[in-house]
């Protein structure tokens, strides 16, 4: 049996692990069923939900009702992801109000996507044994398995970004892109617009793509940069073309300038308030104190006002006391970072962190550390610049556990390469102390 095992081609081992991945995404959907629930972690798929049907219903994007963050009864809201949006109505459209149907969707699509992605990001760097290791972390992940059935931006915003950074690293190999700049650049360009139409924030880590693509292409590619200059120009007119719709839209129902979406003053707002002190509060006790901490007067703007008002305010914060602005983001790490176990989380919460960060968090330590080095002259740094950015981002605005989970879909490559690296030194350690028995024996 064994035997057989080791006889078994790398292409069948990913269709295996493929397969389990989406096993297990397919049996996490059919547990939260064919309903929208409030499970832990996974609120926000009662407002996906909620708003997917009014689009259908001919409402646009709106509300029935007062709704979060703060946004008025049948006034327009662009706090919710449109491109998530519109994958739910069109499911719904098709086959009527079946949430199952769009977690199974999601769930098998997430189950084939995200370790194919991962094996691709780590074959380049670290082989085929890594690559194989990281794609069945990535399959078994609980966290991973846990959001694909969710009704959220989560998983396929995570494969948008793992394509990102494929592409991206694909570009920056030695010999640089091929001659068809203009495909890769169209590549580039649509995997960024998935990525940020499915959460803006992506849109801060772009700057720093571009310019590393940029230096490596300049360093490492025979100074090739019109070459990539090209590319990522290519690149931003797709993004940019994705976006505009949008910033139409908003300025049309808002009488406004709004990029894409509202929400970045409402968390800088919120994540930054007097009330959390020096310790950051990840969810305040009760949802309602979110809409108290509004000031009563700002409550007759309409959204895309009241989001630019409360950046102000929380920008104010922190010119107020830029000590406290340090304590609290550096606070913030224990809640993005938290892998134990907590009386204040449910049984299910605890469980998915425990088993699957808290497992894996040393092997992602000592992986990254040990390539730092050799990171700095090949494409792998571009992983650890997603993970500082990504992870700085957070800390000094709203850090939850969820907000992490594109790091570890990242740092499950590291892990990856710690397990094998750990499983060979093992195997060695072992035959040679096999050697010394035989020795001794036939001494």
């Amino acid at each position: 049996m064994l035997d057989n095992l080791r006889s078994w081609t790398p292409r069948r081992w990913l269709a295996v692990i493929i397969l389990v991945a989406v096993v297990l995404r397919v049996a996490a959907a059919l547990y939260m069923g064919d309903t929208i629930t409030d499970l832990p972690g996974i609120q926000d798929q009662v407002s996906y939900d909620t708003l997917s049907l009014r689009v259908l219903d001919g409402y646009g994007f709106s509300f029935g009702e007062l709704w979060w963050p703060a946004t008025f009864p049948d006034e327009p809201t662009a706090h919710w992801s449109f491109l998530y949006t519109l994958y739910l109505s069109a499911v719904y459209a098709v086959v009527g109000h079946h949430p199952l149907v769009a977690r199974l969707i999601q769930a098998v699509l997430a189950g084939i996507l995200m370790p194919w992605l991962t094996y691709r990001l780590a074959h380049r760097p670290f082989g085929q044994t890594v690559a194989l290791a990281a794609a069945g972390l990535s399959g078994v992940y609980i966290y991973f398995v846990y959001y694909a059935a969710a009704l959220m931006t989560e998983t396929f915003y995570i494969i948008a970004i793992l394509w990102t950074l494929d592409i991206s690293m694909r570009l920056a190999r030695k010999g640089g892109p091929p001659g068809r700049w203009t495909g890769w650049g169209l590549q580039l360009g649509l995997a960024l617009a998935v990525t940020v139409l499915l959460r803006q924030v992506f849109l801060l880590f772009i700057p720093v793509l571009f310019a590393w693509l940029l230096w490596r292409s300049y360093a490492f590619q025979n100074r090739a940069v019109g070459r990539m200059l090209a590319v990522e120009l290519v690149a931003g007119v797709v993004l940019v073309a994705s976006i505009l719709p949008w910033t139409v839209r908003n300025y049309l129902v808002f009488g406004t300038f709004v990029l894409l979406n509202t929400n970045a003053g409402y968390a800088f707002f919120w994540g930054n308030h007097p009330i959390h002190g020096y310790n950051f509060i990840a969810i305040l006790p009760d949802s309602g104190m979110y809409m108290e901490l509004i000031p009563r007067h700002l409550w007759g703007l309409n959204e895309a006002v009241l989001d630019r008002a409360l950046l102000e305010r929380g920008i104010g914060f922190v010119q107020a006391d830029p000590l406290r602005y340090v304590v609290l983001s550096l606070s913030r790490a224990l809640d993005y970072f938290e892998f134990w176990p907590s009386s204040q989380s449910s049984l299910l919460s605890n469980i998915s962190r425990v088993f699957s960060f808290g497992v894996l968090l040393p092997f992602m330590a000592y992986g990254v550390w040990a390539n730092l080095r050799r990171s700095l002259k090949n494409e792998l740094f571009l992983l650890y610049l997603f993970a500082l950015v990504y992870t700085t981002v957070h800390l000094l605005t709203w850090a939850l556990i969820r907000y992490r989970l594109p790091v570890d879909a990242v740092l499950v490559i590291f892990a990856g390469w710690a397990l094998v690296r750990l499983a060979s030194a093992a195997s060695r350690r072992n035959l040679f102390s096999r050697r010394q028995v035989a020795q001794s024996q036939s001494s």
